[in-house]
């Protein structure tokens, strides 16, 4: 049998042991997983009195721009293609060509909003969409934790300037919103190819 003094000392140690300070060990950065639908689907925007159209996925909604009041009395062409299930906006913008607002001045306002966050921006890529009645467009995919990755313009050159953007509701993170954005690409790529003109007086 083991001795009473060597007993007690080894039941001091088993104590001691067990009262060790835990050790905190932080895991890896782990990001909300994001669901995409299965597959991509578009209806067509047309409502009366506005001068464009276009196809948008099935799974958003068509909106009107309310973020200012005064502009929308003086832009009521402006409108947000909702994803509400991707908690994600594409904010379209319309302008008229005009001598007091000429396509060089649209173009290079538009650009300047586009690259206002460049200190976030490691990469630039580009794609371009243009039709047989001489519709193009450009869409810059800004790479990094910009505000918007995906910029656009499309326009006709004589009348009519279209400017869109896509945001989410939460801090530019492009890893975490990577599985979004690659998805939303099609969808911006498609809405940019559908986008039609309205004959003055006809719209």
């Amino acid at each position: 049998m083991m001795h009473t003094k060597g007993l007690k000392l080894v039941l001091l140690l088993l104590i001691f042991a067990s009262c060790r300070p835990h050790v905190f060990t932080p895991k890896p950065t782990g990001f909300f997983k994001i669901d995409t639908p299965d597959t991509h689907q578009y209806r067509l925007f047309d409502r009366p009195g506005f001068p464009y159209t276009f196809e948008y996925p099935v799974y958003g909604n068509v909106t009107q721009d309310t973020m200012n009041r005064k502009l929308m009395s003086q832009f009521p062409y402006w409108v947000n293609v909702v994803i509400p299930n991707l908690d994600g906006t594409i904010n379209i913008t319309y302008r008229d060509i005009s001598p007091e607002t000429p396509l060089n001045k649209l173009n290079e306002d538009s650009w300047y909003l586009s690259f206002a966050h460049h200190d976030k921006m490691d990469s630039l890529g580009y794609w371009e969409c243009d039709d047989k009645a001489g519709t193009k467009g450009v869409l810059l995919i800004l790479g990094g934790n910009t505000a918007s990755r995906y910029q656009f313009v499309v326009s006709d050159s004589l009348r009519h300037f279209i400017r869109g953007a896509l945001y989410f509701n939460t801090t530019p993170n492009s890893d975490s919103l990577k599985p979004a954005t690659d998805f939303l690409e099609t969808d911006i790529k498609h809405l940019m190819s559908t986008i039609k003109w309205k004959t003055p007086g006809k719209a």
